[in-house]
């Protein structure tokens, strides 16, 4: 009886291992398929190798190779280096190990172009763990984001980024300095329960209609200075260790100290 409770216990064990081991994708494929216009949707892997969504490589195969600091950019009317790409495809990752970069924004030194990477549909990176760089400066998201559960343990930023539909970094983990400047959401966004283990940047974001840092954990210094919020500010339970730097940030118009003064 006992032997037979103990290979049942094992085979329960190594169904469980199996279940829960990642399977190993490499991005050149993803990148692949996305430009061959297929939906990603990938669950519980490790992505290995460079995630250019930039695709710089293939790009500088078609400009001059001589580097110039400004190119003219006859549409608008202003000199501009900034090569810009859309993602038109869904992208769907859930429970995944990003190995390596990922890059949505790349200032080539070499070339003197800047490459950027916006998403036309929705970009989900739920309960992913990037272990590497995770850029995506300039980047816009014109349908639902999700990056929720998410860790980021080297260099991030989303600065200057722009979320035009719902978004959310709830129960967050930023290892290292993270930082929001210029962003702007233009729907409710929530940081619930996140952390963030270094400084955190959010000079000049603004928040169009609500953010929630409920519970949220700033283990070292918070930079709001020019931040605007219109709606819901729900700091409920925020801690923050060391400095807050709110200089000229507006919560519905009004000074972040009188902001506390009349939720008090």
């Amino acid at each position: 009886m006992n032997n037979r409770i103990t290979i049942l216990t094992l085979n329960v064990f190594l169904i469980s291992a199996i279940s829960f081991a990642q399977s190993t994708i490499k991005a050149s494929d993803i990148l692949k398929d996305i430009k061959a216009g297929k939906e990603i949707s990938i669950n519980n892997a490790r992505i290995v190798g460079v995630l250019d969504f930039t695709y710089m490589e293939e790009a500088l195969e078609k400009l001059p190779r001589k580097k110039k600091n400004n190119w003219f950019n006859w549409s608008s009317g202003n000199s501009t280096n900034e090569i810009k790409k859309i993602i038109d495809v869904k992208l769907s990752f859930t429970n995944c190990t990003f190995e390596d970069d990922v890059l949505a924004y790349i200032p080539d030194e070499d070339s003197g172009y800047t490459f950027t990477a916006s998403f036309e549909d929705e970009a989900i990176f739920k309960n992913c763990i990037f272990k590497d760089k995770a850029m995506f400066k300039y980047s816009r998201f014109e349908r639902n984001t999700d990056f929720s559960g998410t860790t980021f343990k080297e260099d991030n930023t989303f600065k200057y980024a722009k979320f035009e539909r719902d978004i959310n970094f709830s129960n967050t983990i930023f290892e290292e300095e993270a930082t929001f400047k210029y962003a702007k959401f233009k729907n409710n966004v929530s940081f619930e329960n996140s952390v963030f283990k270094d400084s955190a940047i959010f000079k000049y974001t603004n928040f169009s209609n609500g953010v929630s840092f409920r519970n949220t954990n700033f283990k070292e210094d918070l930079d709001i200075k020019y931040l605007k919020v219109f709606g819901d500010f729900d700091i409920t339970n925020m801690k923050v260790a060391f400095d807050i730097d709110s200089k000229y940030t507006k919560i519905n118009g009004n000074s972040f100290n009188k902001y506390l003064i009349n939720k008090n």
